[in-house]
């Protein structure tokens, strides 16, 4: 297994992103994320805000009906492969329609944070070790596991 090299620059660009998505966590914003692993990866790397699943739902118009009630700002973190796209045109259409504030600039923010090489929401569990400080410091990544 081959590690990626990461350079100092992205880890703190992603340790800030994260900064500011527990802020807006704070201050009452949903993220909404396609699956559960997408959930465990923004945990490990230090997202501690409400998460809310888009499976869970019964399809788009279930998850509008669901979010609208709440009036809450909606941020779309969902993944940039072809699903994910078509499934944030929708939402971000159906969302606007009935009035609700929806953010997509942490979806832009991260793709750019990572110069494209994340498409999947599950793939930040590779920067894991580095946002938390084990990979640069004691240069010992399977040790991340056991904490």
């Amino acid at each position: 297994m081959r590690y990626r090299s990461i350079d100092n620059t992205t880890i703190n660009r992603l340790r800030g992103f994260i900064d500011m998505l527990n802020n807006e966590a704070e201050n009452g914003s949903v993220v909404v994320v396609e699956g559960k692993r997408d959930v465990e990866a923004l945990m490990r790397i230090g997202f501690n805000g409400n998460v809310t699943t888009f499976n869970r739902f019964k399809g788009i118009a279930d998850f509008v009906d669901n979010q609208h009630l709440l009036s809450k700002k909606i941020i779309l973190l969902l993944d940039m492969d072809r699903t994910g796209k078509y499934l944030t045109s929708r939402l971000v259409s159906q969302l606007q329609h009935q009035g609700s504030n929806v953010s997509l600039f942490y979806k832009k923010t991260l793709a750019k944070i990572t110069n494209g090489k994340i498409r999947h929401v599950e793939e930040l569990v590779a920067y894991a070790p580095y946002v938390s400080g084990l990979g640069s410091a004691m240069g010992r990544r399977d040790l991340y596991f056991y904490i």
